[in-house]
């Protein structure tokens, strides 16, 4: 199961890609944390499996943080450049599935970090804020814990 790249906390992988529903809250959220997180030269990149809508409250809790999307726009599996990736992060089961599809014959890592989906909170503005805060908060500590290696 092991690929090039280590996922135990050991070395960061060279190239990772993180795949949710639509690529517009959980996956864009994870490439921008582990854009900072990373080392250099790590080739970071997301998609989704179906066409999104940018959301405008993973803006607002990203720079909270001190980070941004830029102009980047929700992609789908299929727009993807024919990059290699030694780690397949994906974040909700529909993604799991389509990413252990397309990687069936390839020796890829395919990792399945089960993340709410944040649009489900109701109430106020900042009750929202809070889910998507909690998703946020989430993806960094993964991300430091099994991707980011020692330091």
């Amino acid at each position: 199961m092991a690929g090039p790249a280590s996922v135990s906390g050991n070395s960061a992988p060279g190239a990772v890609l993180f795949v949710c529903g639509m690529n517009a809250i959980r996956s864009p959220m994870a490439e921008a944390i582990a854009r900072s997180l990373l080392p250099p030269g790590t080739y970071v990149a997301s998609a989704g499996v179906r066409p999104g809508e940018r959301d405008p409250f993973v803006d607002t809790v990203l720079d909270e943080i001190g980070l941004s999307l830029g102009n980047r726009q929700p992609q789908t599996l299929d727009e993807l450049e024919d990059d290699y990736f030694d780690l397949i992060v994906t974040l909700a089961p529909e993604a799991h599935h389509q990413a252990l599809e397309l990687t069936r014959s390839n020796a890829v890592d395919v990792v399945y970090w089960p993340t709410p989906d944040p649009t489900v909170a109701t109430g106020t503005r900042e009750r929202i804020l809070d889910a998507y805060r909690e998703v946020r908060d989430m993806l960094m500590n993964k991300i430091r814990q099994r991707l980011a290696g020692p330091g």
